[in-house]
């Protein structure tokens, strides 16, 4: 599948220099301009949601970040805001190749790579609106001022309260979205209450691989939720299932989750392999496309990022990787760092 929204390389070039130049002469006080970054250098269609997600962040307490500090952080993020209080990072991510429904997640970033928050800014701005609501306090009424009209079409005040919904919870589920940590949250309450079965049902629907396509935090925590309840080899193969994913997408470390699994350094050995020449040779005397090649070594190669954290190290192959499969925005993307 090719990624979506990508500009033709002429155009996007010239627009991405115009972006560059105009960011270089802008004051510190002034926004960073993620629409104009998001178009033109990581080659996305308009997102008619993201200067309310922005706003809302802001409305939040974050401090925005500019799109361009990136160095340091996993190559397909784009950062948007700064938790004032946890430190975290709230980006959206930039898919080489996106599933349906997956085009631009909004995440956050970790060392080995990024946590799902919502499947898409739409999601994330729905959700946080009701939380707002969900505290019944007539002054909090901050994030749906701040989200203007647009975000405002997203949710109706008052519709929480008016649901007779059991709990916020339940209610995102059924109106809003799907949410990782909703998942694992009613999941180790059903634990902590001591209903395993109905623990194990929420956390293998979690693991569904039509709610969060490409993630494996999904079948990591399910792993972890069978360990709890004393199912070792079941969670070996969830742990097992989860290193299928990208390991950018565990939501933990790899050794973490490799040791769940039960697996040594070979898979770590094998992906080193296949990024060297060597390793593309041999895939060329299979038959492989040269362009298809060049895809899955940019997918080994950011696993073996995500091992260490070594980001900024991978930067310059990765592009390298995706110009050979005819990707040139996205290897400029890659590189385009303050």
């Amino acid at each position: 599948m090719q990624a979506l929204g990508i500009l033709p390389i002429k155009n996007a070039t010239r627009l991405r220099a115009a972006a560059i130049a105009k960011a270089s002469l802008s004051t510190t006080t002034a926004p960073p301009d993620h629409v104009t970054f998001v178009q033109n250098v990581a080659g996305l269609e308009p997102q008619p949601y993201l200067n309310s997600l922005l706003s809302l962040l802001q409305a939040r307490g974050d401090k925005v970040v500019s799109p361009y500090e990136r160095k340091g952080l996993m190559p397909l993020a784009i950062p948007l805001s700064e938790n004032q209080k946890d430190g975290s990072l709230t980006a959206l991510l930039r898919w080489p190749t996106p599933a349906e429904g997956m085009a631009i997640p909004v995440v956050t970033v970790h060392k080995h790579g990024v946590i799902l928050q919502a499947k898409s800014m739409g999601e994330y701005i729905h959700r946080l609106l009701v939380e707002e609501d969900s505290t019944g306090s007539s002054h909090d009424d901050k994030y749906y001022s701040a989200v203007g009209e647009m975000g405002q079409k997203l949710y109706s005040r008052g519709d929480f309260g008016a649901s007779g919904s059991v709990s916020l919870d339940v209610y995102l589920m059924k109106k809003v979205g799907k949410f990782p940590d909703v998942f694992e949250r009613l999941a180790l309450n059903h634990l902590e209450r001591g209903e395993v079965i109905s623990a194990l049902v929420t956390g293998e629907f979690y693991a569904n691989k039509q709610h969060f396509p490409g993630f494996g935090r999904p079948f990591v925590f399910n792993a972890e939720l069978l360990l709890k309840a004393g199912r070792k080899l079941e969670s070996k193969d969830a742990a097992k299932t989860a290193l299928k994913s990208p390991w950018w997408t565990l939501g933990t470390s790899y050794e973490k989750v490799a040791e769940m699994a039960g697996w040594g350094d070979e898979q770590v050995e094998f992906m080193r392999e296949r990024v060297t020449e060597e390793g593309r040779q041999e895939d060329l005397n299979k038959g492989k496309i040269p362009e298809q090649i060049a895809l899955d070594q940019a997918a080994f190669l950011l696993d073996l990022a995500a091992v260490d954290g070594s980001w900024d190290d991978s930067r310059e192959q990765l592009a390298a990787f995706y110009r050979e499969a005819q990707m040139e925005d996205l290897a400029t993307f890659i590189t385009t760092t303050w």
